[in-house]
């Protein structure tokens, strides 16, 4: 009789796994070293890769954007610290999309035991036992996450995407509404649905002129332009 130990993966609103790794930037002690800090943390199949040499070019040139976001970058794969080390130098000779002499300076997690893979669900047997799927989690300044995808070895990710998620989730925090879909910042918000007949009625019949209502369940704000 054969036994599968299967890994739970965490779960939008939990906490996110602690954890210290060796990473490209030294030793990561997580969430400690993050605190007050949004995290993305992605994992991607292997080092030497077209898809995920792609991708790290890409979010190496947005990094200053997610840091304007007070977002920090965290990578990982299964590969071992000198395979990390020779592909980001490996990446600074390559020119790609109008992208060249791209520096990778955030930290890249070394998971040749697969423990950091395991206890976000990275490795799925599906896809590769051997390799990480393109996995995205969303972790807020508490700890929290907040989003997760998963994308397929094949398929690499959309970083403007990314961004804009990190944008929206930082909105509905600051300012307590939702976003719609296709939301970008500047966009018009949608505002908690009325939890009575009483609030209902108050905000149709507002004369707020920054709010508007199609219907007693779906209101919006207007955003300053």
């Amino acid at each position: 009789m054969e036994c599968t130990t299967t890994n739970r993966m965490p779960l939008i609103g939990e906490q996110a796994p602690s954890f210290t790794a060796v990473t490209t930037q030294g030793n990561v002690k997580f969430p400690e070293d993050y605190k007050g800090k949004w995290v993305i943390l992605f994992s991607h199949p292997a080092d030497f890769t077209p898809v995920c040499t792609t991708e790290f070019m890409t979010f190496a040139t947005m990094a200053d954007e997610f840091k304007e976001l007070n977002t920090e970058l965290l990578g990982l794969s299964v590969d071992s610290l000198y395979a990390h080390i020779a592909w980001l130098r490996k990446i600074q000779e390559l020119e790609w999309n109008g992208m060249k002499n791209v520096e990778v300076k955030f930290p890249l997690i070394v998971d040749i035991k697969m423990d950091v893979s395991k206890l976000f669900g990275m490795i799925q047997p599906g896809q590769s036992d051997t390799q990480a799927v393109r996995a995205v989690f969303m972790i807020d300044p508490k700890g929290i996450i907040r989003a997760i995808l998963y994308y397929p070895l094949s398929m690499g990710r959309n970083f403007d995407e990314l961004k804009r998620m990190i944008q929206a989730l930082q909105k509905s925090d600051s300012d307590k509404c939702a976003t719609p879909a296709n939301w970008c910042p500047g966009d018009d918000v949608v505002i908690p649905t009325a939890g009575s007949c009483g609030a209902a009625k108050e905000i149709m019949e507002s004369t707020d002129e920054n709010t508007y209502c199609l219907d007693w369940f779906m209101c919006f704000r207007k955003e300053k332009k």
